[in-house]
């Protein structure tokens, strides 16, 4: 689908499964298992969709899934089932290699966003996109790289550290107009300080990538948020500003971690956002 210069089409990297609870935070069960229902263990299926970007001489990528270097024990857990057996294999049948990319953009290094940019290689763990450059907030940079106990299982040093080490890592302070031309960067904190979402413009709709601060269509309504976001209020705050600027500007929504749905535009009932049609992307 195209905005403003861009065709944009996303790629499930992996599939998933997390606790429910943790996925609606203080939302009744009763009321969020009708949006998606959970399994026996109390969790509900997630995918790790990423944006691929094509235009004005660039193949961007956002986020890179979780990647293919976690123990067994770590995808039992959670239930990891990986789309391919590479990211060779994942991105094959758009007919795009590793070595087409000339960025990627990372909303934040939480390991379901990032453990695809890195790889092994002959025994070493290398950049994942040989060409790109990866481009992260200083302020998520800083956290994963410091984190507080209540996040220390969510970064994985091998994610991106070997970014620092290739010289492929570009840090930026906050959000940015035309960081790319006609591609804006937005900065949320409420899930995770400098969490970034690149918004590809176009004159009649543009698209934005909601990444965890609308992990899913379910969490559209503001109190509907994650037991993982670190600043609840805020978050709510952010969604607020974010929703109404959507159906100010005619936004669509990417959904990093539905289930079923990809993209959707919304609409305004009774005061609130809604889901107006659902969009294949």
């Amino acid at each position: 689908m195209r905005f403003g210069s861009y065709d944009c089409f996303t790629v499930v990297m992996d599939s998933f499964l997390l606790d429910g609870g943790a996925m609606f935070g203080v939302v009744p069960k009763n009321l969020w298992e009708k949006k998606i229902p959970a399994d026996d263990s109390n969790r509900i299926p997630m995918q790790a969709r990423s944006l691929v970007i094509r235009g004005n001489g660039r193949i961007i990528l956002v986020d890179t899934g979780i990647g293919d270097k976690l123990p067994a024990r770590f995808n039992e857990i959670y239930g990891i089932q990986t789309a391919a057996n590479s990211m060779a294999e994942r991105l094959a049948p758009f007919e795009l290699t590793v070595d087409d990319f000339t960025d990627v953009i990372l909303t934040h290094l939480h390991f379901d966003h990032a453990g695809g940019s890195t790889t092994i290689t002959n025994g070493k763990v290398v950049p994942t996109f040989p060409n790109a450059v990866y481009h992260i907030q200083q302020a998520q940079w800083e956290l994963a790289c410091n984190p507080s106990v209540r996040d220390l299982s969510s970064y994985i040093q091998d994610n991106f550290m070997p970014l620092l080490e290739q010289k492929v890592l570009h840090l930026i302070n906050g959000p940015i107009e035309n960081f790319f031309d006609g591609i804006d960067l937005i900065v949320t904190d409420g899930h995770s300080r400098g969490q970034q979402h690149p918004l590809i413009k176009g004159d009649k709709k543009s698209l934005f990538f909601c990444a965890d601060l609308i992990p899913t269509s379910a969490h559209i309504p503001t109190a509907w948020h994650m037991g993982y976001d670190n600043h609840p209020l805020n978050i709510m705050d952010e969604k607020d500003e974010i929703l109404s600027r959507a159906l100010e500007e005619n936004w669509v929504l990417c959904f990093e971690h539905d289930p079923v749905v990809a993209a959707a535009s919304i609409r305004e009932d009774k005061g609130r956002a809604v889901i107006d049609r659902v969009i294949e992307l």
